[in-house]
């Protein structure tokens, strides 16, 4: 294993550049889904294909399993933008928006999936690399989703690569969001004065969100947010729209349906005559549903994979990854980190160069503990 990472240690630095380089907003993944294909298939990978989500799927010797293994990373970033993002290697770290959420990640699944198909294993039950759309944001995990409707309970076990290398993420966080609008009929901001403003029922929409009170239950975490906030068009001016992104989230099924009533609850109150509150879903992540035991039995074996590669032990904790959905279906699953990073979702953000190389040796690792 460790002379195939030292041969490919340039290579990795290499796809990280070529594929921070290619912007990939959630939706529009499509540059970097092409370029994924392209090098597995350059490397001899067969039946490699793009799926209608734009994920990016490698099944091996998948034909006949009902326990597929999935390694999967998703290839959108967290930023809008459509051209290439700026680029700095300076020996230490590699300084790129998105480079280790999620490019380092990629960058590795392609180099784990080089690995399977140079040497010609043949994984008894099935691995499927996936390179998965939709990730981030408001892309509400819908190539996951996609893929878990393809292949229904096929997939035993689900490895996601998305985090630092001694942080594993083995409990997902459910969340719901909504765009919330408000409309009024508005007018001059003097000689309309007190006819409704748009922003003051959004304004108290948010005043009514910020004083509800999250369930404090044990070994849970449970929050609240309003993300953005826009409206109206002058100074001199009665909003006749105003506008909000907000969302909650919880590591807990019973508060998260609590949060869900208080929302609901919010979004039903009367804001006076002349004031139209409209509510639309714009995302939805579930909570978990695997039998702990289950999501235990898989620690055990890619825990000691991991600690026998960075030599501490590995921190468990909650979040909201691609895990969501397989989770929430009852399939075991872990995200697990192979880089280290600062700055998540800024454009300051920058990832250790060499953390990488640890993160390749975790992924082969991590892949021979579960398939064997």
């Amino acid at each position: 294993m460790k002379s195939f990472v030292n041969e490919n240690t340039e290579l990795i630095y290499e796809l990280i550049k070529d594929i921070c380089m290619i912007p990939a907003p959630s939706h529009y993944e499509y540059k970097r889904a092409q370029y994924c294909k392209s090098r597995l298939e350059e490397w001899g990978a067969e039946g490699v294909y793009i799926d209608e989500t734009l994920n990016v799927i490698y099944p091996l010797n998948c034909a006949d399993s009902d326990n597929i293994t999935v390694f999967a990373a998703h290839t959108d970033t967290v930023f809008p933008d459509t051209e290439p993002m700026p680029y700095e290697d300076d020996g230490e770290y590699i300084y790129s928006p998105g480079v280790g959420d999620n490019v380092a990640s990629v960058a590795v699944l392609l180099v784990l999936a080089k690995y399977y198909t140079e040497k010609g294993i043949t994984p008894r039950d099935g691995i499927m690399f996936v390179f998965n759309s939709c990730e981030e944001g408001l892309g509400n995990l819908k190539g996951v989703r996609q893929l878990f409707e393809d292949y229904d309970r096929r997939i035993g076990q689900f490895i996601s690569f998305d985090s630092k290398l001694n942080v594993v993420h083995d409990c997902c966080v459910g969340s719901h969001r909504y765009l919330v609008e408000a409309l009024t009929a508005g007018g001059h901001s003097y000689n309309d004065f007190g006819t409704p403003n748009a922003i003051g029922a959004i304004a108290s929409v948010v005043n009514d969100i910020y004083k509800i009170s999250v369930p404090q239950k044990e070994g849970t975490k449970t929050t609240y947010n309003v993300g953005t906030i826009s409206g109206g068009t002058s100074v001199n001016t009665i909003a006749q729209s105003a506008s909000m992104l907000c969302e909650y989230r919880s590591d807990d099924k019973d508060s998260l349906a609590f949060m869900e009533e208080q929302f609901k609850n919010i979004f039903d109150t009367d804001r006076g005559q002349g004031i139209d509150i409209k509510v639309t879903p714009v995302g939805s992540r579930p909570c978990s549903d695997v039998a702990p035991g289950r999501t235990e039995a898989l620690k055990a074996v890619v825990g000691p994979a991991i600690e026998s590669v960075i030599g501490e032990k590995v921190k468990y904790t909650s979040a909201s990854t691609d895990c969501n959905i397989p989770m929430s279906l009852g399939v075991p699953s872990l995200c697990v980190g192979v880089s280290m990073y600062e700055g998540m979702h800024t454009r300051e953000e920058k990832m250790l160069k060499k953390s990488v190389v640890d993160g390749l040796q975790i992924a082969i690792a991590v892949s021979i503990a579960i398939t064997g």
